[in-house]
């Protein structure tokens, strides 16, 4: 399709020029990408800032084919256009949405289905923090890795987008929550929260502190995006029965593991990335959150910790504040 007249052909974006840090980000201009079939264009208020952007820009983290090689993975804005085979959404149209990239720029695509209303009385930072963090923590906490209510559960990184995500929905599903931080300042916050017991890992051993609160008896699922030495001390805090979810590898995917533990206490290990799953699975996700988890949003039981904002040209300060690990919550960039 063509674009309405009114729309301009090109649009300021933020584009990694060469792999490297934060320094690489910089302004350029680019045509306004034109929607497909089934896809929208979202003139965009606000994107969200996560750290595949920074694996991304650091050069470890490719774009899966036919996506924009614009770093940005969820925007908030205004339906500027639909394309063919799109229905349930119009121009003019308030949502947030998961990208499959692009979302550092003016105008992003992404297929409808991926797209949800923007829940009532939210800003467009507000909105543009939802979508990449519960998608991830959807999917993989309650979808792969099963939580029900009276379960314990584990969240690693508590402070993070992820992590003050996956302890409010956990705690509002019922479930017994504890978290790892890294200052007794995050551990606080985490448990304002709902983490009933928030572990400072600088100065506690996680699986000593959570064995004994359990009585001994472990853990009942484990969402983890530490990986390296942590894996094998997950294993040894799960119950038996017991699930690790893993959905990041920040201390490195490769560690030795004896895996006579997962089978004597049948133990299952499993994980995923978001990026690369189907055009139909994250259609598939976003419809289950709109059911199961927007009435939450809208009744204001969870809601996205906020961290800070930048304007979308000091995208390389909001990838500094995520890389220097102060941050609690979501950092996003705003757009006029």
């Amino acid at each position: 399709m063509s674009l309405p007249g009114t729309m301009p052909e090109n649009m300021t974006a933020i584009e990694i020029s060469a792999p490297g840090g934060p320094e690489v980000l910089r302004p350029v201009t680019r045509p306004v990408p034109v929607p497909g079939h089934g896809e929208i264009l979202i003139r965009v208020k606000a994107a969200g800032v996560n750290r595949p952007d920074c694996l991304q820009r650091a050069g470890s983290y490719a774009p899966p084919p036919g996506a924009s090689d614009l770093p940005g993975l969820e925007c908030a804005g205004e339906v500027a256009a639909i394309g063919p085979g799109v229905s349930g959404v119009g121009v003019g149209d308030a949502v947030c949405a998961l990208l499959p990239g692009g979302g550092y720029a003016e105008y992003a695509v992404t297929p409808a289905a991926h797209a949800l209303p923007v829940p009532e009385g939210y800003t467009w930072e507000q909105a543009a923090a939802l979508c990449e963090t519960f998608f991830t923590v959807w999917t993989n906490m309650v979808e792969r890795g099963g939580l029900k209510a009276g379960e314990s559960f584990l969240v690693h990184g508590g402070s993070s987008g992820i992590g003050t995500t996956a302890i409010q929905l956990a705690s509002a599903l019922g479930a017994r929550v504890f978290t790892t931080a890294g200052s007794a300042e995050k551990c606080a916050a985490c448990r304002d929260l709902g983490a009933e017991i928030a572990v400072n890992y600088r100065e506690a051993d996680y699986v000593e502190v959570l064995r004994e609160a359990t009585g001994g008896r472990g853990v009942d699922l484990i969402l983890d995006m530490v990986g390296g030495d942590y894996l094998p001390r997950n294993v040894k805090l799960l119950a038996d029965d017991g699930r690790l979810v893993q959905i990041a590898f920040l201390s490195g995917p490769k560690v030795e593991l004896n895996f006579a533990q997962v089978m004597m206490r049948r133990l299952t290990i499993t994980g995923s990335t978001l990026r690369p799953r189907s055009v139909e699975a994250k259609a598939e996700i976003a419809a289950s959150l709109r059911a199961r988890v927007w009435p939450l949003l809208a009744s204001g039981r969870i809601a996205p910790v906020m961290d800070h904002s930048f304007p979308l040209e000091q995208a390389a300060e909001a990838h500094a504040r995520m890389e220097g690990s102060g941050h609690v919550g979501k950092i996003v960039l705003t757009l006029g």
